[in-house]
């Protein structure tokens, strides 16, 4: 088995796992679990417009949500992006919450925890789906996010998080809340 097809499995065996909350992630889940088996290519963002990304609903041991601007839609959100070549979909989650929050957030001690799955438009044209996974920060306020990346960082309760970001994102924050525990 090549290392892109134990990725893939990887990421089959997870969707084959999770259990959806609410009608829109059902569909998501179905429409992810089809994509990914049908695409020749479903991590690369180059290969297809339709592809596989990783995000994060990061919390702390206070119960808080870390949420960034997005620096080109101005909208609160996990962090999250596509997935490097040679990168499985949770190293990405890690990845991209590391460069676009600065935090070292890390995954539960029993390994990566698929929390949400969202199918939404991305830029230039893609469509993500996107697989959400549940990291633990240690609560730092100190947000260093690389350069480029947008310095609008900060912690949340729930609620809040729930509140100032859209339903995906709400839905995604109480994915993180059952699955925490």
């Amino acid at each position: 088995m090549t290392a892109r097809e134990a990725r893939l499995t990887e990421v089959l065996d997870q969707l084959a796992a999770h259990v959806p909350h609410g009608p829109t992630e059902t569909w998501s889940l179905r429409r992810t679990r089809a994509l990914a088996t049908w695409l020749p290519r479903p991590f690369d963002e180059h290969a297809d417009a339709t592809h596989l990304t990783g995000s994060a609903i990061v919390v702390d041991d206070r119960g808080r949500v870390v949420l960034h601007r997005h620096k080109r839609l101005g909208l609160w959100l996990q962090p999250g992006g596509h997935v490097d070549p040679g990168e499985s979909a949770p190293d990405a989650a890690r990845r991209e919450t590391r460069e676009e929050t600065g935090l070292a957030a890390r995954h539960p001690d029993d390994g990566p925890r698929l929390i949400h799955v969202d199918v939404h438009p991305g830029p230039r044209g893609h469509l993500h789906l996107d697989l959400r996974y549940l990291l633990i920060a240690d609560g730092a306020d100190a947000f260093a996010p690389d350069a480029g990346e947008s310095a609008d960082v900060a912690w949340f309760t729930a609620e809040e998080a729930c509140r100032i970001g859209d339903g995906s994102v709400a839905a995604a924050v109480e994915g993180a809340l059952r699955h925490s525990g």
